[in-house]
């Protein structure tokens, strides 16, 4: 019975990606990682950005 009350509340679910960048940072010179969840028909436009 909990299971179906539970699957009762989820309206509307929005399919969402993670997006992991690799960036070098100017002053040391070591790459960090920046995530970002999005929908996937961000993705592409969010990874082409130069930060």
């Amino acid at each position: 019975m909990a299971k179906k009350s539970v699957a009762s509340l989820q309206t509307g679910s929005k399919r969402l990606t993670k997006a992991i960048k690799m960036v070098k940072s100017e002053k040391s010179g070591a790459y960090t990682f920046v995530e970002s969840i999005m929908s996937p028909d961000q993705v592409n436009d969010w990874l082409s950005k130069q930060k």
